[in-house]
Parts: structure tokens; C-alpha cells; sequence
């Protein structure tokens, strides 16, 4: 049996985060276990994926959650003592403070923001008005389950500032381009909390080898999916490390259901005519 496991913003979802009705009447019909790998939250994916079918553990929070619709299954914080070094030694020399993602005691989602943002995080946070995961402080604090320290700034910025983290702190990172603003995110995260470990776990759960596991992608942070997969999948407007890093370079956009194309080519059983690398 064959695993499929897709990125969302960029690569499953339209541009403007839409579930067309074609990969939909194929995602539920596909005969074969599909899932997602996401950077965002639980009830972030699910909202937008009403409709499909979601029966297989989800990669939610850039790997640092794998949950079902029910259920958490895992989760991969940061410590506490930690994340407050973090914050504080970068709000000392570089002037930025983060977002903070992840859940508290009732294992409820949050989103913790300062009282001081900059323009990149006030955009961003202009789209979450009234979401009730949100929560202004006027210190940042490490949720019980801190699964995310989020950054965001100009391309240069974010650089600067991975260069920065990676010389002092042990955690994962992933600089990506944002999708729908000019901005770049710095995400922080627990070693073991990223896309590629959170897929070898997801291929041991279900039992589906490594070899056996197609992954669809289109930014940075999906070239450890590929690397942690048999076949790696680019839609057509994929970033050019990420064409560069795939097996198959779709022709078709996530505006003209590349994922669901692929998908529907199978189903019918015919012979994709992707690009192959």
C-alpha cells in the first residue's frame, strides 16, 4: 500500500485557500491513504479542508504535532527555561520578539503575540481577528506546550537571524518565504519537532515503508519531507530548490490542481506525464 502526503498552502489549497470542487470529489474518492504535512495548526487544517476526508494521523505545526481529527498523538515541545533564553537574548540583541504557538494545560490551541509588533507580524495577525486562539501579553511567556517560536521579518533579517540562533541554540529551523505577505518566517523548534521526523514517525504508525511514501510540496520547508520520502512532488510553482530537490515537477499550479491531477492520473491508472528529474 502507498502513503500520499501533501503540503497545503501552495501545493493542495488554491491561493486563495480554497478547496477546489475537483480535488475534492477526488481526495474523497482516492483508494489509497492520504494525509497532510502542514505548518499549520489542528483546527487551522481542518477548517480549511472541510469536506475531505481526513481518516490518517495529520503533520500539523511545521512536524511538531501529529494528531487526527479525535485525537493528539505526539507532540514535540520546547522547554520552557528555554524558550525564555531565546526570547530574551534575541529581544536584547536583535530587537524582535516572536510569536508563540502551541497549547496549554487543556491542551487548547494558542497563539501568544506581544504587545510590541512589527509590520511584518501586525499583517499577519490582521487575518486571525477574533480567532480565539489568540492572546496578547504584555511579557511573553512559554505555553505549557511551546511547539513553535515564530519570527518574521525581511528576507535579510530572518538570515541574519538563523545565523544567529544556529551559532547558541539547540533547535530545529526553518527560514521560508510567507505565501500571502512579503515577509520570511523563522520558525523555531524542538530537534526531533520538524516535517522529516514527524513523517518517519507518521510512516511507523501507519506501516507504510519509507519507499512507499509520495510527498507534494512547493517551499523550503518541504525539502525534508522529500528527503524523508520515496517519491518527492513539485507543483509547477514550487520554489526552484524545492523543483531542483523533486522527482516529479508537476505541470500544473495548486491554482490548477496539480495535487489532484496527479492523484486522479493514478486512480484512472494511467502513466503521469510530469516532469521527471
Amino acid at each position: 500500500m502507498d502513503l500520499f502526503i501533501t503540503d497545503l498552502d501552495k501545493t493542495l489549497l488554491r491561493s486563495d485557500l480554497t478547496v477546489s470542487p475537483f480535488t475534492r470529489q477526488v481526495w474523497n474518492s482516492f483508494d489509497r491513504p492520504l494525509s497532510i504535512a502542514t505548518a499549520r495548526s489542528l483546527k487551522g487544517a481542518t477548517t480549511l479542508l472541510k469536506g475531505l476526508k481526513l481518516e490518517l494521523p495529520m503533520i500539523l505545526l511545521d512536524g511538531a504535532m501529529i494528531a487526527t481529527t479525535e485525537e493528539i498523538i505526539r507532540v514535540r515541545g520546547l522547554e520552557e527555561e528555554l524558550t525564555e533564553t531565546i526570547i530574551s537574548q534575541i529581544d536584547r540583541e536583535w530587537g524582535f520578539l516572536p510569536l508563540i504557538v502551541g497549547l496549554d494545560r487543556e491542551y487548547r490551541e494558542r497563539f501568544l503575540y506581544p504587545e510590541r509588533l512589527n509590520i511584518h507580524q501586525q499583517i499577519l495577525l490582521r487575518k486571525y481577528k477574533n480567532d480565539q486562539r489568540l492572546l496578547n501579553l504584555q511579557e511573553l511567556r512559554p505555553l505549557p506546550h511551546t511547539l513553535k517560536i515564530v519570527y518574521l521579518g525581511d528576507q535579510k533579517e530572518m538570515e541574519g537571524l538563523r545565523d544567529f540562533v544556529g551559532e547558541r541554540f539547540p533547535v530545529e529551523m526553518k527560514l521560508s518565504r510567507d505565501p500571502y505577505q512579503p515577509s520570511w518566517f523563522l520558525t523555531l523548534l524542538h530537534p526531533l519537532g520538524d516535517k522529516s521526523h514527524a513523517l518517519k514517525e507518521l510512516e511507523e504508525i501507519v506501516g507504510i515503508p519509507k519507499e512507499r511514501v509520495t510527498v507534494f510540496g512547493d517551499s523550503l520547508n518541504d525539502l525534508g519531507i522529500f528527503r524523508a520520502s520515496g517519491r518527492a512532488v513539485a507543483v509547477k510553482n514550487a520554489l526552484p530548490q524545492v523543483r531542483e530537490a523533486a522527482h516529479i515537477v508537476l505541470p500544473h499550479t495548486n491554482d490548477e490542481d496539480g495535487v489532484a491531477r496527479y492523484l486522479a492520473s493514478l486512480k484512472e491508472g494511467g502513466s503521469f506525464r510530469g516532469s521527471q528529474q
